[in-house]
């Protein structure tokens, strides 16, 4: 970027100046340097207007204040290691979950002269990714502060306070600081705003997620809690656990616009979506693309010369808050510097050592904003042919023998260490829906829509070739002979819509379709559901391949062409399982690229795809949790015949919440869901969100623009250019003027990675905390000699969650000491890897719910329960409804008995031990226990087992039977036996319903 460039130039954006107090003229040279003002020939860099008009108010409060005169050190001061909570041993995290703040000292103003002239570094010199922010306020600006992985170079952006309801006034700094200068501009800002309270720490934040406006002024959301959960090619990715909303209002502003009911409606509403669960981000890595599409853009980008093919370039439809980054990126140059696009769906990583080789497998979803929403709520397709539940699940396979994406040389972005493999699910791409206002657990199948062109279907699979390429196979799972015709329905129609798009294509780009109904086959005994679906998985294997990443000379490289498409009525069970046995199909031949096993199979029972399908068991809860309220109903547990009775209760509990999900708390979560996608703006005149009976015209296209638009031709529906086989880029080295530029030029993983500057543990690396075999347990014998897999669960519970901002936010859980490690595993393996329990499975929580430790005996189990039983009555009936459910199912599959109890019936077994055997009729001797047992009866109260002349009449009453005893009569109707007939002809219920009390 030219050095006379500017974010206020006239051509680029308007000059917003710095409200902060009335200038005072003062002559000084500049402290820092700074993009922000007007070049005025003086140096190369000038003095910026934020600095000018900091340096004037600070000199003007200093007429009445008696600062000393002495000048900051020319070292930087750099921040203790434990304030940063690298070296705190209560801390699980190589960083703490909430970010640390700048480390502002106070400075004189006379700190201020600088030299006019200096040349510094601007944006755009090279890699300077911010990893921490600092939000601070005066009365009329919000100053942003960032901070490298290394908290040495640092920037600043201001946002205006006082601007009018509805526009977002930024000022964007493209000059990269050092802590020290960075220090005096903070401070001289402080200085100048004395009057008025000075310059204040607002909050500490790990990014910005962007910029939302409901009625009035515009809201900042903001990363308050992350943590570590994979890490890529030095690249780490994180989960989001908590997050804030800040008004860019001044306080008495805020005031008033809490006071408009739809206001407070609008903020209320978007907080039904709960940002701290399965959102992801990267500071440097590009999660919303595959692999592979990185890889490519990156070769592409150095074949031209260029240090990036397109200035952040991110796949839109994946990035969740898109709706966001709107406002952000019409209000700064470098948008992505200071907000970060985040993804929904799931991220797991694991590493496994096979032949003394560690491999790391990682498993991303990334579930699409488009058509995005709950369960019954979206169905099919819309009008531009984006589907419900439409989810990407790319599975990355490397070795773990170098950290980056480069190889040796440096060959740039041609480490062939690196696999991946991706497959999609949707919904069925057709006009179809499912009312689920009544009362039955499986509401009717409708299609709405009949198109004889299929032009939607043809607007998707168009958009799969534009994505993966061709050929896409498609997998139907749907069933197809049904007593009542429901999903036989779409079976029909399914399958007319692929043979129409068939005819158009080319002989060898034409959509492989397999229809099979897999429901009925895990029903049958004489078939095999995970053989045939074996089968199915090898044959998509081979046709779409997989991605290699390599030079293409001295390493071998391919390219995945196509992708498997899987899908069932909804998307989750059965997908799921499918997908499953694919990726195991995929998994051998990765490994088998890597060099590490000879053939490209990999046994079922094999300790690697013992933790492939507990990946993917993860990765399918928490899709199932997202789509329709409850995790996955059918496990591979269920397909492959193996589930005990633990799990057919814990399918039929999850069928209930399923059920209570859809029932009642879907519309409030798709309300959440188009506030924050954007699919809903307020506009005047036009009804709330709330008021809205459908949200059919949100997700579908104007019919008015029909008109307007171009129709699609009906026989030519696809593009031909996205029919072409993609291709490896074999520019591995940089050319132009970034010949000679060094690797860290285009790629600083080694300072996010290996942080030279900061202290730390191993323990506390998660490279070395990341989940291994000894999570999962190897598998178990059965009794008839088969080797059986253990039930697969969700993520473990690793973390406890606690209110912060009225969010979850996570906290590593503690250990419980008296869980005992199993013998498989030996005392090493754990030192440093702490294990926690679940007092239920993850399959048996809400999202929203805590995590308890698991009882490990009859005593845990009672303290358990008293614990429960002090928790505050809940006041919400849904809450108490589901609270009670989950206190059935905790007591059914977790029974306990208190102490005096348990010693009861220690005495009741042990008794008969103890008695003589009767052989005579003599009396026994005094001192034998059966006699002391006899004695131990109160003469009291064998006196009150004496029975009344009311009881011996009432139980003769019984023995009194007349002729026809089944008919009653009006003499029966006074006694007792009739008492609940009585109130059933008074108009009342024969049982009560009451809530059950299950402590």
């Amino acid at each position: 970027m030219d050095d006379n460039s500017s974010v206020d130039s006239e051509s680029e954006k308007p000059h917003t100046p710095l409200k902060t107090l009335p200038d005072t003229a003062v002559q000084h040279a500049p402290i820092a340097r700074s993009s922000l003002g007007n070049n005025d020939g003086q140096g190369a860099n000038p003095e910026p207007d934020i600095v000018r008009q900091a340096r004037t108010n600070a000199t003007s409060s200093l007429a009445t204040s008696s600062l000393p005169s002495t000048q900051l050190s020319d070292t930087p001061s750099i921040p203790p290691m434990h304030e940063s909570g690298l070296l705190d041993p209560d801390s699980e995290d190589e960083e703490p979950a909430t970010a640390a703040g700048f480390d502002r000292s106070t400075s004189p103003a006379s700190a201020l002269h600088r030299n006019k002239g200096a040349e510094y570094q601007k944006v755009g010199e090279g890699v300077c990714k911010m990893h921490r922010f600092s939000l601070y306020e005066t009365v009329n600006w919000f100053y942003l502060v960032g901070g490298d992985v290394l908290d040495q170079r640092f920037r600043i952006m201001k946002i205006d306070r006082t601007a009018d309801s509805g526009d977002l006034v930024v000022v964007e700094d493209e000059i990269v600081y050092t802590r020290k200068e960075m220090n005096q501009l903070l401070n001289a800002v402080d200085d100048g705003n004395k009057v008025s309270g000075g310059l204040r720490l607002k909050c500490t934040t790990w990014g910005v997620l962007g910029f939302i406006r409901f009625t009035g002024a515009y809201y900042m959301l903001v990363i308050t809690k992350r943590s570590q959960v994979a890490m890529i090619g030095g690249h780490y990715i994180y989960q989001i656990d908590g997050t804030e909303l800040i008004s860019l209002t001044t306080s008495s502003s805020r005031s008033k616009a809490e006071r408009i009911p739809e206001e407070a409606r609008f903020v209320s509403t978007l907080s039904n979506l709960d940002l701290s669960r399965s959102f992801y981000f990267s500071y440097t890595y590009d999660i919303t693309r595959s692999l592979q599409l990185n890889m490519v853009q990156e070769r592409e980008a150095l074949g031209e010369g260029l240090l990036q093919k397109s200035q952040h370039y991110h796949d839109g439809m994946f990035v969740w808050n898109h709706h966001l980054l709107g406002p952000a990126s019409r209000a700064l140059r470098n948008t992505y510097d200071w907000c970060i696009p985040t993804i929904h769906g799931f991220v797991d990583q694991t590493n496994i050592s096979i032949h003394s080789r560690t491999v790391c497998v990682t498993v991303i979803a990334r579930r699409s904003r488009l058509f995005a929403g709950a369960r019954y709520l979206k169905r099919g397709v819309n009008d531009l042919g984006y589907v419900a539940n439409d989810v990407e699940t790319e599975q990355i396979v490397s070795e773990a023998l170098t950290t980056s994406f480069h190889a040796p040389g440096p060959q740039l972005y041609a480490n062939p260490s690196f696999t991946s493999f991706v497959q999609h699910r949707g919904s069925i791409p057709l006009h179809w829906t499912q009312d689920n206002s009544g009362v039955t657990p499986k509401p009717d199948i409708e299609l709405n829509l009949v198109d004889p062109f299929f032009s939607a279907a043809a607007l998707h699979f168009d958009n799969l070739f534009e994505r993966y390429g061709a050929p896409v196979y498609v997998l139907n799972l749907v069933k197809a002979r049904e007593r009542i015709p429901r999903e036989s329905i779409l079976l029909q129609e399914y399958t007319n819509a692929i043979t129409y798009l068939n005819q158009s294509l080319p002989a060898d780009k034409k959509i492989l379709y397999k229809a099979w109904d897999m429901s009925r086959a895990s029903k049958s005994r004489d078939q095999d559901v995970i053989g045939t679906l074996e089968s199915i998985g090898k044959d998509i294997v081979s046709r779409t391949g997989f991605f290699r990443n390599g030079d293409g000379v001295y390493w071998k490289s391919s390219i995945q062409n196509g992708v498997s498409r899987t899908n069932c009525i909804d998307c989750l069970d059965r997908t799921n399982a499918a997908q499953f046995i694919i990726g195991k199909c995929a998994l051998g031949h990765q490994l088998q690229a890597l060099g590490i096993i000879p053939n490209k199979t990999v046994e079922f029972d094999s300790d690697v795809v013992t933790v492939l399908s507990h990946m993917y068991h993860a990765h399918g809860d928490m899709i199932a949790i997202q789509y329709g309220g409850s995790h996955l109903v059918n496990t591979m547990a269920t397909y492959r015949k193996i589930n005990q009775w633990s799990s057919q209760s814990r399918d039929m509990v999850e069928s209930f919440k399923r059920y209570y999900n859809n029932s009642f708390l879907d519309r409030q979560r798709q309300e959440a869901y188009n506030l924050f996608l954007g699919n809903y703006t307020f506009a005047q005149g036009q009804p709330m969100l709330w008021d809205l009976t459908t949200d059919y015209y949100l997700h579908h296209a104007d019919p008015r623009a029909w008109s307007e638009r171009r129709r699609k031709n009906y026989i030519k529906w696809f593009e031909p250019r996205h029919l072409e086989e993609r291709r490896m880029p074999q520019d591995v080295y940089p050319k132009g003027a970034l010949a000679d530029k060094p690797l860290e030029f285009f790629d600083d993983y080694w300072l996010e990675y290996y942080r030279p500057t900061n202290l730390s543990a191993f323990p506390k690396i998660l490279s070395y905390k990341v989940n291994s075999l000894r999570k999962y347990p190897p598998p178990k014998e059965s009794q008839d000699g088969a080797s059986e897999l253990p039930e697969p669960q969700s993520r473990p519970a690793t973390k406890n969650n606690r209110q912060d901002n009225g969010r979850a936010v996570a906290d590593l859980a503690p250990v419980d000491s008296r869980v005992s490690a199993p013998d498989h595993v030996s005392k090493n393996s754990l030192s440093g890897e702490k294990l926690s329990g679940n007092a239920l499975s993850d399959w048996l929580r809400q999202p929203s719910q805590q995590m308890q430790p698991e009882p490990t005996a009859i005593k845990d189990a009672h303290t358990l329960n008293n614990a429960q039983k002090l928790e505050k009555p809940l006041k919400d009936k849904s809450a108490a409804t589901q609270w009670t459910l989950n206190q059935f199912v905790a007591n059914s599959l977790n029974p306990a008995v208190v102490e005096t109890e348990a010693d009861e019936y220690l005495r009741y077994i042990n008794h008969p031990s103890n008695l003589p055997l009767v052989v005579s009729t003599d009396d026994p001797p005094h001192n034998s226990d059966f006699l002391t047992y006899i004695q131990s009866n109160s003469p009291d109260a064998v006196a009150q087992m004496l029975s009344t002349e009311d009881d011996i009449a009432d139980f003769e009453e019984f023995f009194n039977v007349g002729d026809d005893p089944l008919t009653v009569t009006d003499a029966d109707t006074p006694k007792k036996r009739y008492k609940a007939y009585r109130q059933w002809l008074k108009g009342k219920s024969l049982f009560k319903q009451q809530r059950a009390d299950l402590q």
